[in-house]
């Protein structure tokens, strides 16, 4: 048995406030998430000697240490199963872009061998196993777009309007650890209720609007600078770490087009109104951006126009 072009989808942070630290570490968050249509691709095929094999990792990383093969291994212990499978994957999502793509493949892969192997778990016990791999794991079996608090689990269903994005990928990898652990992060922002959110997004949904000539017709809560909701609290630490992040987030700035850091980073994205909009914002991007010079490395790394997803594509391949 077989399932090919499994679609692993990333995920954005419209909004990320760090609004608290447990004692064991672990940062509290307050988030939402959405899916966007910029996908990882994984192939399975069903083995029966119980053998987990997996192609396409990521160079330097170790078989065992590949979320794919963790979160196989994870639904292999959990259900008792004797299958195996041989998997292969082709990566889109950038690595240290704070856009979950590692995440992303461990869920889809939860996902498509729970069904290859017919173990019957249902999302509940999915995301159970899911959050020991990873704090953003859950948010891909939960399925749609969702607001998060704790540690990231705490999931609480979003409807949000139809918009497409802009990502933009700088020349330079971000490391999670290494930012939650910066002693100028900012950890105690005030906690806010999902319908504040909620609200924000009624009011504003008809105001967004980025245009390719840079301007926006959006406004802010409390400020009519920004188009976005609240803010990443993990941006300054970033842009302040990584010279091609900072780069890159003030050249957009001088050009007058909103962005905003995405998870830990270092992609950035735009929110469109449209397609066409996010089309012309990404090409006006590419023309202007300033390239490689004198044996530099460039600002930015690649591009994407695509739309944000209003449900994970996998959403119903379990019961809920």
């Amino acid at each position: 048995m077989t399932l090919y072009d499994v679609p692993a989808p990333a995920k954005i942070n419209l909004f990320l406030h760090v609004v608290g630290r447990r004692d064991d570490g672990y940062h509290l968050l307050q988030t939402a998430f959405r899916f966007i249509d910029l996908c990882d691709t994984l192939h399975f095929d069903r083995r029966s000697d119980g053998r987990i094999v997996c192609e396409g990792s990521q160079p330097g990383l170790a078989h065992e240490d590949d979320l794919v093969v963790r979160a196989a291994r994870a639904l292999q212990s959990a259900t008792g199963t004797s299958f195996g499978a041989q998997i292969r994957y082709q990566k889109i999502i950038p690595s240290g872009g704070g856009l979950g793509g590692g995440s992303s493949d461990a869920a889809s892969t939860l996902l498509a061998l729970n069904r290859l192997w017919q173990t019957g778990l249902d999302r509940r016990a999915l995301m159970a196993l899911a959050l020991p791999l990873g704090a953003d794991v859950p948010v891909f079996i939960y399925g749609q777009p969702a607001f998060a608090q704790g540690v990231g689990e705490q999931l609480s269903p979003l409807s949000l309007p139809q918009r497409f994005y802009v990502v933009i990928q700088p020349s330079e990898p971000v490391p999670t650890a290494g930012i939650f652990s910066a002693p100028e992060l900012t950890r105690n922002t005030p906690s806010i209720i999902m319908s504040v959110f909620v609200d924000w997004q009624r009011v504003h949904a008809q105001g967004i609007g980025v245009l390719a000539g840079g301007t926006n017709s959006g406004s802010s809560s409390g400020t009519s600078s920004s188009p976005y909701f609240g803010r990443n609290d993990l941006e300054p630490v970033v842009c302040s770490r990584f010279a091609r992040v900072r780069e890159t987030a003030l050249w957009l700035k001088r050009q007058g087009i909103h962005a905003r850091m995405t998870g830990s980073g270092g992609c950035f994205f735009i929110e469109c109104a449209t397609l066409e909009q996010a089309r012309l914002c990404q090409q006006e991007i590419i023309v202007k951006m300033p390239g490689s010079e004198n044996g530099q490395t460039a600002m930015v790394e690649n591009t994407w126009a695509c739309p944000g997803l209003l449900d994970h594509p996998l959403r119903h391949w379990i019961r809920s």
